[in-house]
């Protein structure tokens, strides 16, 4: 699987739900503010960190392919297999206020992270599953609260990536009977390596939703305080009901936060377009993100050296600025919670230019 392969799969799922739905008629007086605060934001950081990152793009003496963080769905690695890595997760570098400060002076106004990929494991202290970096790991802390922490510390707002789809660690996670479209791969979203043996009429895909995706969701939008935006993924199941399940348990809970365009469905509050790639036919009365790595891959990948350049990355920050969309920038963190050093140098030529200060 080439890059340019995973990049086209990606255009092709994004049009399932990327497209924000018009304003609702009479937006509340928090989700109108949020939209205010997001239009003005422009520029934001978001993390790729988990399970993954021990694996740095290598499984078995071979590389993944073009995203770090897919490894487990690349490589076709038993799901058992895969959470044995949680023994041996022990970020003890990890230092979520150096993150947060080399965000602010970075220009940055908001930060996202993935408190869950679609490997299943979740980054903070759940209650609906053990897969959790707090109960399966020796490290034992709730990254998602740290970070929440210093995110507000440094005066930046927090959101949270979830992928409330595919989930390879359940036999009922999306995607197990919807194709893929990488042509040299002809594959399912879903894990059909441990799981291709279930039929589809005992396929029980709103199961999954109501054990695990629902309540962790949930569990998300209760214990951390106020977020900016849930940042939702690769909706290649949910049905129209489903997304707005969803939509309806955030306003519900937080009636300021908004939801981006991947919660499928044309139920977002912002167009979300494919990966590094900015939004096309914009119009003055949608919002817009673009979202984008610093190389090629979202999860740390140490063999990935296709670093962008500091001025390209604003050239790109501009170019979504002159068409009204704010720019997300990802990093990958490694297995001991450490920027790599080419995203630490990124970030700092970006607060040079910045003036390193933090943004008013």
């Amino acid at each position: 699987m080439t890059r340019r392969e995973f990049i086209s799969a990606s255009a092709a799922m994004a049009s399932v739900g990327a497209f924000a739905a018009d304003a609702e008629v009479g937006d509340t007086p928090e989700l109108a503010a949020a939209k205010r605060w997001f239009r003005d934001a422009q520029f934001g950081m978001m993390a790729h960190w988990g399970l993954y990152s021990l694996l740095a793009g290598e499984w078995r003496g071979r590389r993944c392919g073009a995203y770090s963080e897919w490894i487990e769905w690349t490589r076709r690695i038993p799901s058992r297999e895969y959470a044995t890595l949680a023994s041996a997760f022990n970020p003890i570098l990890f230092d979520p206020k150096d993150w947060m400060k080399r965000a602010r002076d970075a220009g940055m106004r908001y930060f996202v992270f993935t408190a869950k990929h679609h490997d299943g494991f979740a980054m903070y202290r759940s209650k609906v599953s053990r897969f959790n970096v707090v109960d399966a790991t020796p490290f034992g802390r709730d990254v998602v609260e740290e970070l929440a922490d210093a995110c507000r510390d440094a005066g930046l707002k927090f959101g949270l990536y979830y992928s409330q789809d595919v989930d390879w660690s359940e036999p009922n996670g999306g995607g197990l009977f919807r194709r893929h479209h990488i042509k040299s791969e002809p594959r399912v979203w879903g894990n059909d390596w441990d799981f291709g043996h279930v039929r589809k009429e005992d396929y029980r895909f709103e199961d999954y939703l109501e054990a695990k995706s629902v309540p962790q969701v949930t569990e998300l939008l209760t214990q951390y305080g106020d977020l900016c935006l849930v940042w939702f993924d690769v909706p290649v199941t949910c049905t129209p009901e489903q997304s707005r399940r969803f939509r309806n348990l955030v306003r519900r809970h937080q009636p300021g936060c908004l939801i981006n365009g991947r919660i499928g469905n044309g139920l977002g509050d912002y167009v979300t377009p494919t990966d590094n790639a900015l939004a096309e036919d914009t119009r003055p009365d949608r919002l817009y993100e673009m979202v984008g790595t610093m190389n090629d891959s979202w999860g740390y990948h140490p063999s990935d050296t296709r670093y962008k350049s500091v001025e390209e990355i604003v050239s790109l920050k501009e170019k979504s600025r002159s068409i009204g969309s704010n720019y997300m920038l990802n990093i990958g963190p490694d297995h001991l919670g450490r920027i790599p050093a080419p995203g630490v140098a990124i970030l700092e030529g970006l607060a040079a230019q910045n003036g390193g200060s933090r943004p008013v």
